[in-house]
């Protein structure tokens, strides 16, 4: 094994570990903000319940990769779009991989989030009523709160997951981590040994996001601090 070159191409995928989460903490916190408004809008809107489950059903049926070159490549055929002041952000790769991720994330979040809703108790819920809470002030107060709870270790596996996803946003050209690997490879024609450490760099992120979830979750239920300490 020529460590040598494997310090060398660690370097290199390193340069692009910052875009790499660029596009991950971009698009988990602006899709997560879409999941927490489809799964609210699903739960207390009836009239937008149906919208709620075509969105969701056709971002989850269909692949990522499929969405990314939709977009990417799609919308620029229609000239209404061309036309519109979005235009400039949708020619750029960098904001398409971005869309896409977010939609993409924000349908399986929304499921996500519905779950929590769901497992929020009725006593709960009839007791904030009980008090006169209206129903913006019942979701922010006990709804919500109880809900993310609920949802957080599901959900914090949804967030390494597209992660890794943001791998496929080489496709549309923007060097991230998987994208400087495909071009080591292209240049030494030694897949095994970039791959081996592209996979590491992953390893070590998903190591620490995983701590990370951990972290916020023993911090949002009291009784797992209790039972650590």
């Amino acid at each position: 094994m020529d460590f040598d070159f494997l310090s060398d191409t660690m370097g290199k995928l390193l340069a692009g570990v910052p875009m790499t989460l660029e596009l991950a903490l971009i698009s988990t916190t602006a899709g997560a903000v879409l999941a927490v408004l489809l799964a609210v809008a699903r739960a207390a809107f009836v009239p937008a319940a149906w919208f709620v489950r075509g969105y969701v059903y056709v971002l989850r049926g269909t692949p990522l990769l499929l969405q990314i070159f939709l977009i990417y490549y799609g919308l620029g055929q229609f000239a209404w779009v061309r036309d519109t002041i979005l235009w400039p952000f949708l020619r750029q790769p960098y904001w398409c991989a971005i869309l896409a991720l977010t939609i993409n994330t924000a349908a399986y979040g929304a499921e996500i989030i519905r779950g929590g809703l769901q497992s929020v108790p009725a006593g709960a819920v009839e007791a904030g009523r009980a008090a006169g809470m209206p129903r913006l002030l019942l979701y922010r107060r006990i709804i919500l709160p109880i809900a993310i709870r609920q949802a957080l270790p599901a959900y914090g596996n949804e967030i390494i997951t597209m992660v890794k996803a943001t791998s496929l946003a080489s496709i549309v050209t923007l060097m991230e981590l998987s994208g400087i690997a495909y071009s080591i490879i292209s240049e030494t024609y030694r897949a095994l040994e970039v791959f081996l450490c592209a996979g590491t760099i992953y390893l070590v992120i998903t190591f620490v996001l995983t701590r990370a979830v951990a972290g916020v979750e023993t911090w949002l239920n009291p009784h797992l601090r209790a039972s650590r300490t």
